[in-house]
This record gives structure tokens, C-alpha cells and sequence, in this order.
């Protein structure tokens, strides 16, 4: 099954790299159903994974200007301190046996793989539906949308937190039909945005498990590999037109996941 781990997580790359998110809604699934890891463990894998892939996807996005540092800063900061907060104070408190209900018992790794599927849906409807992009760029953010981008990034910090996922689903749509950036370069500062969460909230809760750093280190370099073959597709490929397609894919995994963890 490792095989089909490491195919995936090209995969992870390229949807980072072509579309700037998604890919990390699937590292989860991956690292547990592939990898053989548990939910928690997984959880933290997946933010190095998915921070370690953002920082490399970035820099072509960097060198083509198409990254808004100023609300990348404004999503990001508070996105950082809810990660921060999620990963070592709301998770320790979550105990192994959730709820038990007759035979079934909910433990704390199916809860997190139950909220991960429902975010999975969540981020395939965002996928799906159709989205309009502005060509236009304000040159300040006015007070409310600021308010509103670190809002929105208290949300995706929470969700990371839980998760382990960038929450570029978030993100984008944020960017683009609130604050109305264009999708160029709404991609690049979702990945920016990605990079820091990611990465700030690994490196804050790293001690509380065991790192295997020969795996993690292969699986993200495969990641890696993924996302700059995206970004170089993105050159030819719209990656908006691609969304729906992936997002369809995401919700079958995401009603995959909570048939297993229910129902078997």
C-alpha cells in the first residue's frame, strides 16, 4: 500500500501547485489509509507535508509578483495563533474514548477522521460550485474586508489545528470573491498562507509524538516533486476548470471515509 502512498502524494503537489489548495484535504487520508498511521500522527505529518510543499510552490508565484504579502499577513496571523491554540490546548483535551453508543465506540481517532470527512465535503462543494473571478485588485483593503480576512483566517486556523489540512479551500474563495484578488494571485498567497500555518503549527506540537523522519522526509519530497510539476502545468493548464473535477473526487473520499470509520 506504501506504493500507492507515494503515488498519491504526487498527486498532493500538483493540486497545491495548479490550483493551490486541495492537495492537503488529501494528505490525511492518505498517510492513514495508505501508510497505515494513526489519525493524530497524521494530523501533524500532514502540516509539515503540506507547509514544506506550500514554501517550495510559492516561489515561483513569488518571482512572478503574484503574491499579496499585506493579506497574506492579515489571514495568516490569526490563522497562526488558532493553530497554535487548536494543536496544544484543544486536542490534548479530546479524550481516547469519545462517546459510545450500544457496541460503537467513537474514539478520538475516528472523531478527528469524522470531522476530517466533513470537511472534505465541505472543501468538494466549494470545488464544485462555480466561482467568479475578478481581474480587478483594490489597492487597500477596506476596514470590513480586513475584518473579514482574519476572521475567515481564525476559521481555516482552527481547522488546520484539527485536521492538518492548509484549508486553501477556504482560502481561495476568501481571497478571490471577498476581497477580490485575481485567482493568479490569489493562488500564490494561499500558498504562502498555507506555508506559514503549516509549518508554525508542526513545529508547535512536533514533541507531543514520534517522528519518523526517514518517511515524513520521502513523503514530502514526493510532494514536493508534485507541486513543482503543478506550478509548471499551472503555465498552460487553468486550474479553476480542473477544480470541479477534483472536487468530485473529494467527495467520494469524503463519504468513503465516514461509511468506513461508521460502518466498519
Amino acid at each position: 500500500m506504501e506504493i500507492f502512498g507515494y503515488l498519491a502524494s504526487v498527486l498532493i503537489g500538483i493540486s497545491l501547485g495548479l490550483i493551490g489548495g486541495g492537495g492537503s484535504i488529501l494528505t490525511v487520508p492518505v498517510l492513514v489509509y495508505l501508510f497505515g498511521l494513526d489519525a493524530f500522527l497524521a494530523t501533524e505529518y500532514s502540516l509539515f507535508i503540506v507547509g514544506i510543499s506550500s514554501v517550495v510552490g510559492s516561489f515561483s508565484y513569488f518571482k512572478k509578483r503574484l503574491v499579496n504579502f499585506k493579506t497574506a499577513l492579515i489571514f495568516g496571523v490569526p490563522s497562526i495563533i488558532f493553530i497554535f491554540l487548536t494543536r496544544n490546548y484543544i486536542l490534548p483535551l479530546i479524550p481516547a474514548e469519545v462517546v459510545k453508543v450500544s457496541s460503537f465506540v467513537v474514539t478520538k481517532d475516528i472523531l478527528l477522521l469524522l470531522i476530517f470527512a466533513g470537511l472534505m465535503i465541505l472543501a468538494s462543494y466549494k470545488m464544485i460550485q462555480k466561482t467568479t473571478d475578478c481581474v480587478t485588485e483594490t489597492s487597500d483593503l477596506q476596514k470590513n474586508n480586513t475584518l473579514l480576512a482574519a476572521g475567515e483566517g481564525s476559521v481555516v486556523g482552527i481547522l488546520t489545528g484539527l485536521v492538518g489540512a492548509g484549508g486553501g479551500f477556504m482560502i481561495i474563495p476568501a481571497l478571490v470573491n471577498r476581497l477580490k484578488i485575481p485567482m493568479k494571485k490569489a493562488i500564490g498567497t494561499s500558498l504562502v498562507i498555507i506555508s506559514l500555518n503549516s509549518l508554525i503549527g508542526f513545529f508547535s506540537s512536533m514533541n507531543a509524538v514520534k517522528i519518523d523522519w526517514k518517511l515524513l522526509t520521502a513523503i514530502s519530497s514526493i510532494a514536493i516533486v508534485g507541486i513543482i510539476i503543478g506550478s509548471q502545468l499551472s503555465k498552460k493548464i487553468d486550474g479553476k476548470k480542473l477544480k470541479p473535477t477534483f472536487g468530485w473526487f473529494i467527495l467520494v473520499m469524503g463519504i468513503y471515509i465516514i461509511i468506513k470509520e461508521v460502518l466498519f
